[in-house]
């Protein structure tokens, strides 16, 4: 069989990849409890002191008014909560409660094997090139959020 356009395709290789690879973890992501967008948004709050709605949407890649209705669920569920800010009242940060980091928690270190495992194949230089490919591509073209 001939190799089709796509075959060696920038973004349909970007795509197979993350959906192949994605597909794995997501089925952990089950096991823990959490849907996709939960899992994102509490990765994304994991280890910091709260981040805008906009921040988060950015980095759980999603639009900011899907992200807002997915705040406003984990709201409801006691897995974050919102604070104005400071100095600025009117900017609204997000934090992860205890109950989201201790849900988080178990799906985290699952995060950590999925990946070891995904890149097993690769040695240690390989995977921290590819890491750093994909963040220079990133950075030079802008990170874009989508719905999954």
């Amino acid at each position: 069989m001939t190799d089709r356009f796509v075959d060696n395709y920038l973004l349909y290789l970007l795509a197979r990849a993350s959906s192949e690879v994605s597909a794995q973890f997501h089925a952990h992501l089950k096991q823990h409890g959490l849907q996709v967008a939960e899992w994102r948004v509490l990765a994304c709050l994991s280890d910091g002191d709260g981040m805008t709605v906009g921040d988060v949407a950015d980095r759980a890649l999603q639009h900011q008014p899907t992200m807002t209705k997915i705040i406003n669920r984990m709201v409801k569920t006691g897995l974050v909560t919102r604070h104005k800010g400071e100095p600025d009242r009117r900017q609204v940060r997000v934090y992860i409660t205890e109950d989201g980091r201790k849900r988080v928690e178990d799906a985290l270190a699952a995060a950590k094997r999925h990946e070891a495992d995904v890149l097993s194949d690769y040695g240690p230089r390989e995977a921290a090139q590819l890491k750093s490919m994909l963040q220079a591509l990133i950075d030079r073209n802008g990170a874009v959020p989508h719905e999954d």
